[in-house]
């Protein structure tokens, strides 16, 4: 399965491994993108689709550091995910685990790099690996796309701003 969304932003699932990849281009130099990742304050701004708010628990974003968040709508907690950060690699790589509270055994594995893609421009591809195909199908159809999409449009319009 491979789908384009927004102006770039592409989603494959390899039909024989459980995984889930993720590439865009953002209009800003590596170390903002990466900033963007990172800083609890900014990754609020942007994860997740435009309709939720995002509220950042805990969120140590260095190797070995840990992270809880939720996402509201109209003051209610609709979603709540947590993991931990496995590698923080300034401006180039970021692993890390990732539940979703209500599938707590669904634990999966990203892999975020981030490369320069010309001037000014970066390409981030997220490798996320899971446990079986079943998982990785179970997230695809959870609306996981629409988010993702929607949040790197809101990442697009943060990085702009400057």
């Amino acid at each position: 399965m491979t789908s384009t969304n927004g102006p770039e932003t592409r989603i494959e699932a390899d039909p024989q491994l459980p995984t889930i990849r993720i590439v865009r281009e953002f209009d800003a130099p590596r170390e903002r993108v990466f900033r963007a990742w990172i800083d609890p304050e900014l990754v609020a701004r942007w994860l997740g689709p435009k309709d939720l708010d995002m509220k950042i628990d805990t969120w140590e974003a260095r190797t070995g550091g840990h992270y809880r968040y939720s996402a509201h709508r109209d003051g209610q907690v609709v979603a709540s995910f947590y993991g931990s950060f496995h590698e923080v690699r300034p401006t180039t790589r970021l692993v890390q685990t990732f539940t979703f509270e209500g599938v707590p055994d669904g634990v999966s594995l990203d892999t975020a790099t981030f490369e320069p893609a010309g001037e000014d421009r970066t390409r981030v591809t997220v490798l996320s690996v899971v446990d079986s195909l079943e998982a990785r199908d179970a997230i695809l159809a959870s609306g996981m796309e629409h988010g993702v999409v929607e949040g790197y449009l809101q990442l697009d319009a943060l990085l702009a701003a400057g």
